[in-house]
């Protein structure tokens, strides 16, 4: 399994014991585990072993095949994926007063360097032709409208969005508000 489906595991999870009410203990019990592991599991801190996975999808009383398909949905099979604000996953990291957690993106890349920049676009501001770059691109818009259109497709983003996209794909961008913008940009070489 890659790395995101890891992740989307424990959340699925919880989900289903959440929408259930089914107690942390009570389902630990249902699948012979202890409460322990079934909460690692859920946070993430941890991968089961099959057997150990399919008895907790039982005990939730969740058909197998059904189980999987939805996460590989929620994976996205498109090259650009936009993430709107409230849609970042909130979870618990650590159990700190204060922190709060919300993940954005989690993707799988073969990634040997990194290279993070804010982009500051005047009103007004825009590229006329299109770009690439050897990179994975990936934007979350701190204030502003941007207009980005990658390929053949256009997308109006707003403070708190995401949009994660192969930089190979001509693209281009505008700020489509009437005031400055500013974009958290992070490439993956």
């Amino acid at each position: 399994m890659n790395e995101e489906l890891l992740l989307l595991l424990g959340d699925k999870i919880k989900s289903k014991r959440t929408q259930k009410n089914i107690t942390l203990e009570q389902l630990a019990n249902r699948a012979g585990v202890s409460k322990g592991l079934i909460s690692q599991i859920e946070n993430n801190r941890t991968v089961p072993s099959l057997p150990v996975l399919f008895n907790i999808i039982h005990s939730l009383e969740e058909d197998l095949k059904t189980f999987f398909e939805d996460m590989h949905e929620s994976l996205g099979n498109g090259n650009v994926l936009v993430i709107r604000k409230g849609e970042e996953k909130v979870f618990q990291k650590e159990s700190v007063k204060g922190f709060s957690y919300k993940r954005i993106l989690t993707r799988s890349i073969t990634s040997q360097a990194a290279d993070v920049v804010l982009l500051e676009l005047k009103k007004n501001a825009s590229r006329k032709q299109m770009i690439s770059t050897d990179a994975f691109e990936c934007k979350y818009i701190l204030k502003g409208k941007v207009e980005y259109q990658v390929g053949k497709e256009t997308f109006l983003l707003e403070e708190g969005d995401t949009l994660f996209f192969n930089g190979r794909t001509p693209h281009r961008l505008k700020n489509a508000g009437n005031t400055d913008a500013t974009i958290l940009v992070i490439y993956l070489f």
